[in-house]
């Protein structure tokens, strides 16, 4: 990470910020998007970043995409591993190639940095900490792992995160898989490793439909994010 950019996932060992002193300002404005496509809502998503003034209340963007796959400003292509018909769009958060598709979460966190008194590394953490709420809350451990963020559940990524900084607030988010076909994980290596292991929370044992995933979501990071 950078001023400018934070990668797709977290660390085991990293504690959390201190924000102390800070005052938060109010929850973001939660949006309900349902699917829509990947190009929408990047066009939409930076067009709302280049707007905002001082005063635009942050949002948070809860939908889900079409299939399609993602690749970082820095990605490489060579992760691509076939060609199996799904487009790959380029596009500016950190990170490599990941998936996303019907069936997984995603929020996206329109936030302005300075106003809340807050980092890119802390944003970062919060992503990954309401995630591992929500799976701690349904009795599965989940974990972060070192310069490689998003959260993992033994060796499966079950989120994976990327962020944009743009003038002081962010964009893109997280995605959570939830109940979603995972094959077109096996075309890439996600988030750039080879070999690693992809899981939902069907596959965990959390029987949660997308929407009911995406409000639990919600709610464990306006919660702390209020605290």
């Amino acid at each position: 990470m950078n001023g400018e950019l934070a990668a797709s996932g977290g660390s085991d060992a990293r504690s959390e910020p201190d924000v102390s002193g800070f005052a938060l300002p109010e929850s973001p404005v939660v949006r309900r998007m349902g699917v829509i496509e990947y190009a929408e809502a990047y066009d939409a998503m930076r067009a709302f970043t280049a707007r905002r003034t001082g005063d635009t209340p942050d949002e948070l963007w809860l939908l889900e995409h079409p299939p399609v796959y993602t690749l970082g400003q820095a990605g490489k292509p060579e992760h691509l591993l076939r060609d199996n018909g799904i487009p790959v769009v380029r596009v500016d958060r950190g990170g490599q190639v990941t998936y996303h598709g019907p069936g997984q979460v995603i929020a996206y966190v329109l936030l302005d940095l300075r106003r809340r008194g807050l980092t890119v590394k802390r944003v970062v953490w919060l992503l990954e900490q309401a995630t591992l709420d929500l799976l701690a809350a349904h009795g599965v451990a989940g974990a972060r792992r070192a310069g490689a963020p998003g959260v993992y559940v033994e060796d499966a990524k079950v989120a994976a995160l990327g962020l944009r900084v743009r003038s002081g607030c962010t964009y893109h988010g997280l995605a959570l898989n939830v109940n979603m076909d995972l094959a077109p994980f096996r075309d890439i290596n996600p988030c750039g490793y080879e070999g690693l292991a992809v899981t939902q929370l069907v596959d965990l044992g959390v029987a949660l439909a997308p929407d009911a995933a995406a409000t639990a979501l919600a709610d464990r990071l306006a919660a702390r994010l209020e605290g």
